[in-house]
Protein backbone atom coordinates (compact mmCIF):
# COMPACT_ATOMS: atom_id res chain seq x y z
CA UNK A 1 0.00 0.00 0.00
CA UNK A 2 3.02 2.19 0.58
CA UNK A 3 4.90 1.15 -2.30
CA UNK A 4 8.29 3.51 -2.94
CA UNK A 5 6.90 6.22 -0.41
CA UNK A 6 9.10 8.48 1.84
CA UNK A 7 7.86 8.65 5.53
CA UNK A 8 9.33 10.42 8.03
CA UNK A 9 8.47 9.12 11.40
CA UNK A 10 9.79 11.20 14.48
CA UNK A 11 10.20 9.78 17.71
CA UNK A 12 10.97 6.84 14.93
CA UNK A 13 12.59 5.27 18.10
CA UNK A 14 10.00 4.73 20.68
CA UNK A 15 6.97 2.16 21.46
CA UNK A 16 5.05 3.36 18.69
CA UNK A 17 7.58 4.83 16.22
CA UNK A 18 9.09 1.18 16.21
CA UNK A 19 5.78 -0.40 14.93
CA UNK A 20 5.56 2.65 12.58
CA UNK A 21 8.56 2.12 11.28
CA UNK A 22 8.60 -1.19 10.58
CA UNK A 23 5.16 -0.95 9.44
CA UNK A 24 5.69 1.32 6.58
CA UNK A 25 8.86 -0.89 5.31
CA UNK A 26 6.42 -4.00 5.75
CA UNK A 27 4.17 -1.92 3.02
CA UNK A 28 6.69 -1.12 0.77
CA UNK A 29 7.73 2.29 2.08
CA UNK A 30 11.06 3.53 2.96
CA UNK A 31 10.74 4.33 6.67
CA UNK A 32 12.45 7.47 7.88
CA UNK A 33 12.89 7.33 11.38
CA UNK A 34 13.80 9.98 13.01
CA UNK A 35 14.90 11.04 16.60
CA UNK A 36 16.57 12.88 18.98
CA UNK A 37 18.52 9.85 19.79
CA UNK A 38 20.25 9.45 16.72
CA UNK A 39 22.63 6.50 18.36
CA UNK A 40 19.20 4.46 19.04
CA UNK A 41 17.52 5.15 16.27
CA UNK A 42 20.78 3.93 13.73
CA UNK A 43 20.71 0.60 15.91
CA UNK A 44 17.12 0.41 15.27
CA UNK A 45 17.57 0.44 11.71
CA UNK A 46 20.84 -1.96 11.63
CA UNK A 47 18.64 -4.18 13.31
CA UNK A 48 15.47 -3.95 10.79
CA UNK A 49 17.96 -3.63 7.77
CA UNK A 50 20.33 -6.76 8.52
CA UNK A 51 16.88 -8.55 8.38
CA UNK A 52 15.76 -7.98 5.30
CA UNK A 53 14.58 -4.73 5.23
CA UNK A 54 17.80 -3.03 2.61
CA UNK A 55 17.40 0.28 2.26
CA UNK A 56 13.80 0.80 3.26
CA UNK A 57 14.59 1.80 6.91
CA UNK A 58 16.82 4.80 7.57
CA UNK A 59 18.21 6.77 10.42
CA UNK A 60 18.55 10.74 11.29
CA UNK A 61 18.61 12.75 13.63
CA UNK A 62 15.99 15.18 14.79
CA UNK A 63 15.43 17.82 17.52
CA UNK A 64 11.76 18.69 16.36
CA UNK A 65 12.56 21.68 18.63
CA UNK A 66 14.81 23.04 16.07
CA UNK A 67 14.02 24.72 12.90
CA UNK A 68 17.54 24.33 11.65
CA UNK A 69 17.20 20.37 12.76
CA UNK A 70 14.12 20.33 10.99
CA UNK A 71 15.66 22.50 7.81
CA UNK A 72 18.75 19.45 7.68
CA UNK A 73 16.65 16.84 7.86
CA UNK A 74 14.03 18.05 4.90
CA UNK A 75 17.04 19.00 2.75
CA UNK A 76 19.34 15.46 3.35
CA UNK A 77 16.03 13.15 2.96
CA UNK A 78 14.91 15.39 -0.54
CA UNK A 79 19.14 15.19 -1.67
CA UNK A 80 18.80 11.37 -0.99
CA UNK A 81 14.98 10.30 -2.15
CA UNK A 82 13.87 13.34 -4.63
CA UNK A 83 11.05 13.84 -2.26
CA UNK A 84 8.94 13.33 1.11
CA UNK A 85 5.58 11.65 1.29
CA UNK A 86 4.71 12.39 4.69
CA UNK A 87 5.69 12.84 8.09
CA UNK A 88 4.36 11.41 11.39
CA UNK A 89 4.57 13.89 14.23
CA UNK A 90 5.03 11.17 16.67
CA UNK A 91 8.14 12.35 19.12
CA UNK A 92 6.83 12.63 22.44
CA UNK A 93 9.49 14.90 24.47
CA UNK A 94 9.44 15.92 28.00
CA UNK A 95 11.25 16.61 31.32
CA UNK A 96 12.01 15.35 33.82
CA UNK A 97 9.25 16.59 36.52
CA UNK A 98 6.98 15.12 33.66
CA UNK A 99 4.53 12.84 35.09
CA UNK A 100 3.79 14.82 38.56
CA UNK A 101 0.32 15.24 40.29
CA UNK A 102 -1.67 18.63 39.53
CA UNK A 103 -0.67 20.39 42.76
CA UNK A 104 3.50 19.34 42.31
CA UNK A 105 3.50 20.31 38.44
CA UNK A 106 5.26 24.36 38.31
CA UNK A 107 4.22 26.55 35.85
CA UNK A 108 8.27 26.53 34.83
CA UNK A 109 7.80 22.61 33.88
CA UNK A 110 3.98 22.70 32.52
CA UNK A 111 5.56 25.48 30.31
CA UNK A 112 8.67 23.59 28.97
CA UNK A 113 6.69 20.71 28.52
CA UNK A 114 4.33 22.01 26.18
CA UNK A 115 6.89 24.13 24.42
CA UNK A 116 8.72 21.21 23.54
CA UNK A 117 5.59 18.84 22.57
CA UNK A 118 2.80 21.08 21.39
CA UNK A 119 5.72 23.69 20.30
CA UNK A 120 7.45 20.87 18.38
CA UNK A 121 5.14 19.86 16.74
CA UNK A 122 3.84 23.03 15.35
CA UNK A 123 7.43 23.84 14.10
CA UNK A 124 7.61 20.03 12.08
CA UNK A 125 4.26 20.81 10.93
CA UNK A 126 5.04 24.57 9.77
CA UNK A 127 8.05 23.66 8.62
CA UNK A 128 7.00 20.52 6.38
CA UNK A 129 3.77 22.09 5.35
CA UNK A 130 6.12 25.16 3.72
CA UNK A 131 8.20 22.31 1.94
CA UNK A 132 4.93 20.22 0.73
CA UNK A 133 3.31 23.23 -0.69
CA UNK A 134 6.62 24.02 -3.30
CA UNK A 135 6.34 19.76 -3.57
CA UNK A 136 2.75 20.20 -4.51
CA UNK A 137 1.19 17.14 -2.70
CA UNK A 138 2.41 16.50 1.08
CA UNK A 139 0.98 14.45 3.59
CA UNK A 140 0.81 15.40 7.75
CA UNK A 141 -0.65 12.28 10.38
CA UNK A 142 -0.46 13.92 14.13
CA UNK A 143 -0.53 11.91 17.51
CA UNK A 144 -3.06 13.00 19.25
CA UNK A 145 -4.74 10.96 22.57
CA UNK A 146 -8.45 9.86 23.40
CA UNK A 147 -7.31 12.44 26.25
CA UNK A 148 -7.11 15.18 23.68
CA UNK A 149 -11.34 14.83 23.26
CA UNK A 150 -12.44 13.58 26.67
CA UNK A 151 -11.73 14.84 30.28
CA UNK A 152 -9.17 12.10 32.31
CA UNK A 153 -10.84 9.48 34.30
CA UNK A 154 -8.66 9.77 37.18
CA UNK A 155 -10.46 7.04 39.32
CA UNK A 156 -8.61 4.40 37.30
CA UNK A 157 -5.26 5.77 38.68
CA UNK A 158 -6.49 5.34 42.14
CA UNK A 159 -4.05 3.04 44.08
CA UNK A 160 -1.41 3.22 41.67
CA UNK A 161 1.91 6.24 41.24
CA UNK A 162 0.35 6.78 38.34
CA UNK A 163 -1.74 9.55 36.98
CA UNK A 164 -3.21 11.75 33.73
CA UNK A 165 -0.67 14.74 33.36
CA UNK A 166 -2.23 18.29 32.93
CA UNK A 167 0.51 19.39 30.43
CA UNK A 168 -0.06 15.77 28.52
CA UNK A 169 -4.23 16.66 28.31
CA UNK A 170 -3.34 20.36 27.24
CA UNK A 171 -1.22 18.96 24.80
CA UNK A 172 -3.03 16.52 22.87
CA UNK A 173 -6.00 18.69 22.95
CA UNK A 174 -4.24 21.28 21.04
CA UNK A 175 -2.59 19.05 18.64
CA UNK A 176 -6.33 18.38 17.58
CA UNK A 177 -6.92 21.69 16.88
CA UNK A 178 -3.64 22.11 15.22
CA UNK A 179 -4.55 19.51 12.75
CA UNK A 180 -7.63 21.41 11.97
CA UNK A 181 -5.75 25.11 11.70
CA UNK A 182 -3.05 23.42 9.42
CA UNK A 183 -5.94 21.41 7.32
CA UNK A 184 -7.77 24.37 6.66
CA UNK A 185 -4.73 26.88 5.64
CA UNK A 186 -3.17 24.60 3.17
CA UNK A 187 -6.40 23.28 2.12
CA UNK A 188 -5.94 24.24 -1.64
CA UNK A 189 -2.41 22.79 -1.71
CA UNK A 190 -2.66 19.33 -2.04
CA UNK A 191 -1.56 18.81 1.57
CA UNK A 192 -3.36 16.56 3.63
CA UNK A 193 -3.67 16.67 7.26
CA UNK A 194 -4.84 14.63 10.00
CA UNK A 195 -5.03 13.27 13.56
CA UNK A 196 -4.60 9.73 15.07
CA UNK A 197 -6.08 9.72 18.73
CA UNK A 198 -5.07 6.39 20.71
CA UNK A 199 -6.14 4.87 23.71
CA UNK A 200 -4.09 3.97 26.16
CA UNK A 201 -1.05 1.68 24.94
CA UNK A 202 0.52 -1.68 27.01
CA UNK A 203 3.63 -0.66 28.35
CA UNK A 204 4.18 -2.32 31.59
CA UNK A 205 1.93 -0.79 33.61
CA UNK A 206 0.28 -1.75 37.17
CA UNK A 207 -2.08 -4.29 36.99
CA UNK A 208 -4.19 -2.92 39.19
CA UNK A 209 -4.41 0.49 36.59
CA UNK A 210 -4.83 -2.01 33.37
CA UNK A 211 -7.72 -3.76 35.49
CA UNK A 212 -9.38 -0.58 35.96
CA UNK A 213 -8.86 1.07 32.42
CA UNK A 214 -10.31 -2.40 30.61
CA UNK A 215 -13.23 -1.94 32.42
CA UNK A 216 -14.44 0.76 29.68
CA UNK A 217 -13.50 -0.65 26.80
CA UNK A 218 -15.18 -3.18 24.32
CA UNK A 219 -13.35 -6.04 24.28
CA UNK A 220 -9.58 -5.77 24.25
CA UNK A 221 -8.87 -3.02 26.65
CA UNK A 222 -5.26 -1.45 26.35
CA UNK A 223 -4.14 -2.13 22.92
CA UNK A 224 -0.61 -2.44 21.33
CA UNK A 225 1.43 -0.36 18.84
CA UNK A 226 0.36 -2.75 16.21
CA UNK A 227 -3.58 -2.03 16.70
CA UNK A 228 -2.66 2.08 16.07
CA UNK A 229 -0.72 1.49 12.70
CA UNK A 230 -3.95 -0.16 10.87
CA UNK A 231 -5.50 3.43 10.90
CA UNK A 232 -1.83 5.41 9.89
CA UNK A 233 -1.03 2.98 7.06
CA UNK A 234 -4.81 3.87 5.66
CA UNK A 235 -3.96 7.67 6.12
CA UNK A 236 -0.64 7.10 4.48
CA UNK A 237 -2.05 5.47 1.71
CA UNK A 238 -3.58 6.57 -1.41
CA UNK A 239 -6.67 5.28 0.19
CA UNK A 240 -7.27 7.96 1.83
CA UNK A 241 -6.86 10.68 -0.44
CA UNK A 242 -9.42 12.44 -0.11
CA UNK A 243 -9.61 13.13 3.81
CA UNK A 244 -8.24 15.76 5.50
CA UNK A 245 -8.82 17.42 8.82
CA UNK A 246 -10.17 14.87 10.42
CA UNK A 247 -9.22 12.99 14.11
CA UNK A 248 -9.61 9.36 14.57
CA UNK A 249 -9.98 7.91 17.59
CA UNK A 250 -8.73 4.30 18.18
CA UNK A 251 -9.27 3.24 21.83
CA UNK A 252 -12.02 0.44 21.78
CA UNK A 253 -14.99 2.14 22.96
CA UNK A 254 -12.58 3.77 26.19
CA UNK A 255 -13.91 6.99 25.37
CA UNK A 256 -17.43 6.05 25.35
Amino acid sequence: MLKGKVVVVTGGGGLLGRCFVQGIADNGGIAIAADIDLKGVQCLADEYNRAGYSGRIDAVYLDITSKISISNLITDIQNKYGLIDAIVNNAYPRNKNYGCKLEDVSYEDFCENVNSHLGGYYLVTQQFCMMFKEQGNGNVINMSSIYGIMAPRFEIYDGTEMTMPVEYAAIKSAIVQLTLYFAKYFKNNGIKVNCISPGGILANQPIKFQEAYNKHCSSKGMLEPDDIFGVLLFLLSDNSKYITGQNIIVDDGFSL
